[in-house]
């Protein structure tokens, strides 16, 4: 893979889940950090949040959910990814996902999982090794 340029990432709030200010925080972190970033705002499906992801030929997506229904969402965005040959976009995530939960989404292809408390940095540092240059 021959990555040029800024490691790209659509940060995305799926579902009804109308609390945007940790996602704006991280969408903020990783842009200082040198990303390009594409937030996509409040209230967009899976099939909008894969769309943009294709379109801006992000590296990776981030989700961030406080609506409970991280499990269905998380399922529906590497579904599509996979139908549209694009499993190669990772797929992290944050919010209130309760910890039981994290194994099961991580088995169904979840990159990883940012719980409350976890620091900008540590979300920008798991970025550039998972998925900057270096990981590929």
């Amino acid at each position: 893979m021959d990555v040029s340029g800024p490691i790209r990432v659509v940060v995305a709030k799926p579902g009804l889940d109308g609390h945007d200010r940790g996602a704006k925080v991280i969408a903020r972190a990783l842009r200082d950090a040198g990303m390009e970033v594409i937030y996509t705002g409040l209230h967009q499906t899976p099939e909008q949040i894969v769309d943009t992801a294709i379109q801006e030929d992000a590296d990776a997506i981030g989700l961030s959910i406080l609506s409970g229904a991280h499990n269905t969402l998380f399922a529906r965005v590497l579904e599509l990814l996979r139908e549209r040959d694009a499993a190669d976009i990772k797929v992290f995530g944050g919010g209130i996902i309760p910890e039981e939960d994290i194994p099961p989404l991580k088995e169904q292809g979840v990159a990883e999982i940012f719980t409350p408390g976890a620091t900008t940095s540590e979300v920008v540092d798991w970025i550039r090794t998972h998925v900057g240059p270096v990981a590929a």
